[in-house]
């Protein structure tokens, strides 16, 4: 069997050392083989909010994740047309990777609203894992998530990840206010973002 492959969804706008935190210590604790950025093209838990056009926000995660061929950027949530919901992200990589177990990537904050996701009993029949990063102040009740949705107990493993008190949002509102942020990027987005003029 193919070794197991996680999925890091997300806007990524931009990507920070928050996020690279996350996927490495999602590799080791998950024993993956590669994690797959997917890039959300039209998320649809955030109508309305100004987003970064898409080919800036795949420059910067291609430029985030260059050097480390465990990372891979994908366009499951580009080249397919929205809304883009992770059932169906799944669904599409599936297709492209065919026989290659999955292991989705989330906080605990997202674990505890799985049942409210889109089609999450296809979701979850999709996924081989569930690769879930503690949160301060977040917990889940597995008994009473697994009443709501079955099977869903067995497929969660729990990581800790150190915590980068660092979001894309504060990341956005810092650069536009000419504030501090050279060390919360890596370098390379941190030269697309000034080369591009982005979020002035």
């Amino acid at each position: 069997m193919a070794g197991l492959i996680g999925v890091f969804g997300g806007t990524f706008d931009p990507p920070h050392l928050g996020h690279l935190v996350l996927a490495d210590e999602a590799c080791h604790a998950l024993a993956l083989d590669k994690v797959l950025w997917v890039v959300t093209g039209e998320p649809p838990h955030k109508p309305g909010v100004p987003i970064t056009p898409i080919e800036h926000r795949l420059a910067m995660v291609r430029a985030a994740i260059t050097g480390d061929d465990r990372f891979e950027l994908s366009r499951a949530d580009v080249d397919r047309p929205g809304p883009h919901y992770a059932e169906g992200t799944l669904r599409w990589l599936q297709e492209h990777l065919p026989g290659v177990p999955l292991a989705y990537l989330m906080g605990a904050d997202s674990l505890h609203d799985l049942p409210d996701w889109h089609q999450p009993e296809r979701f979850l029949a999709r996924c081989e894992r569930l690769g879930v990063m503690r949160r301060p102040g977040v917990e889940v009740d597995l008994q009473a998530l697994e009443a709501r949705l079955p099977g869903v107990a067995a497929k969660v493993r729990f990581f800790d990840a150190p915590l980068i008190g660092v979001s894309a949002r504060g990341l956005r509102r810092r650069i536009s206010l000419g504030l501090p942020h050279r060390y919360l990027l890596p370098s390379e987005v941190l030269n697309y973002i000034e080369a591009k003029g982005l979020y002035r």
